[in-house]
């Protein structure tokens, strides 16, 4: 009784500061979640070479939830940039499913290392927002448009973080206002959430070891019992995020970047 009320709190934790946090950055909160789950299927039982791939797979299956309640409040406060959603979309999700597939092939602390080592990257231009720091006044057209947002496709469903970790601080390079990024990224990080899920979805079919209530990698009871906590503290999100003014969201972003990439690293 006692380990099931534990589990509870950590699954609703989670799920509210998860929320906020999709709300506030534009991230779909896999970076909360992901550290949690794998500490909970640690307690599950789940072989460790399994362990990170069904904490990333339950992470993008409750991103779906979270970016959706955060789609919703930014694109009332008019901060989603619909002409890049067109042009995003469909590669970035081609992108996600291939990252799924890829992430099968990995180790735990393969992914893990992963990611620690391109969110670092992305804080440092967070942590210090100078405007001088971009490649230029657009987003790049030609085959960048194409390759683009599939590379960070790929890269958010490998790792189960819903796109905004990497599609905010790319906007931002190429001078889109970081409230409209923000925005922008919720959305984008909806499709990588559902066709990256789906690809993992697929790809934990047949694996032993997964615990009960599994549907390929994702575990539906963890899911559900984050997703439905973060989907009321996502509007909070997006609601605060518009208060800030937008040097300190840039560097509010730089900062849980690093501290997300120390959080999984010590997890494993």
């Amino acid at each position: 009784m006692e380990d099931m009320i534990l589990t509870l709190a950590y699954l609703i934790g989670a799920g509210l500061v998860a929320g906020f946090l999709a709300g506030l950055l534009g991230i779909g909160g896999g970076i909360v979640t992901i550290p949690v789950l794998f500490i909970l299927f640690d307690q599950l039982g789940t072989p460790i070479e399994w362990r990170m791939h069904a904490a990333i797979a339950t992470s993008l299956a409750i991103i779906v939830a979270t970016n959706i309640s955060s789609v919703l409040a930014h694109h009332k406060k008019g901060s989603v940039d619909w002409g890049i959603i067109k042009d995003w979309w469909l590669l970035a999700a081609v992108g996600a499913v291939l990252g799924s597939i890829f992430a099968t092939t990995l180790k735990t602390v393969e992914l893990v290392y992963f990611f620690a080592t391109l969110a670092g990257f992305m804080a440092v231009k967070m942590l210090f927002p100078i405007e001088k720091w971009t490649l230029g006044k657009s987003l790049p057209g030609g085959i960048f448009n194409y390759t683009n947002p599939g590379i960070i496709g790929f890269f958010s469903a490998l790792m189960g973080i819903g796109g905004g970790s990497f599609s905010v601080p790319y906007m931002t390079l190429y001078s889109v206002p970081i409230h409209r990024a923000v925005g922008t990224a919720s959305f984008i990080g909806l499709v990588i959430s559902v066709a990256g899920g789906l690809g993992y979805l697929v790809g934990g079919q047949g694996i032993q070891g997964l615990p009960a209530g599994s549907v390929g990698f994702i575990h539906l009871p963890y899911a559900v019992g984050i997703a439905i906590a973060a989907i009321f503290t996502a509007p909070l999100g997006a609601r605060a995020a518009h208060k800030l003014p937008r040097a300190a969201l840039s560097v509010l972003f730089g900062i849980f970047l690093i501290a997300a990439t120390f959080r999984l690293v010590n997890a494993v």
